[in-house]
């Protein structure tokens, strides 16, 4: 594996490791009803997602250009970290609201 492919699977791991944890803390702050906090845990979350995203489009753009990317485990690991992280974040989004609906009754 180059170290190309190596720095961009790495990257869409630890970026959307960074978006399930600021994911996580969001649910948390709105739990404890600090809506306005949890709000900026998600935009941070959603540009930990952007980045995540970059990583994947270099290694779509390398495979659309013809160049052969090495499909391994550890490459298929992280675009699972990748689709686990949008899953947690919209469902993160749909809590807050939640929480912050239950708290005005």
């Amino acid at each position: 594996m180059n170290e190309e492919l190596l720095q961009a699977i790495m990257g869409l791991i630890m970026n959307s490791g960074n978006v399930k944890s600021d994911c996580m803390e969001a649910i948390q702050l709105a739990k404890e009803g600090k809506f306005d906090e949890a709000r900026e845990k998600i935009e941070l979350a959603n540009k930990n997602l952007v980045e995540a995203h970059h990583s994947q489009t270099g290694l779509l753009t390398q495979e659309a250009k013809g160049e052969k990317v090495e499909v391994s485990l550890l490459l298929i690991h992280s675009q699972d970290h990748l689709m686990n992280a949008i899953t947690v974040k919209d469902l993160a989004v749909e809590m807050i609201e939640m929480y912050e609906t239950f708290s005005k009754k």
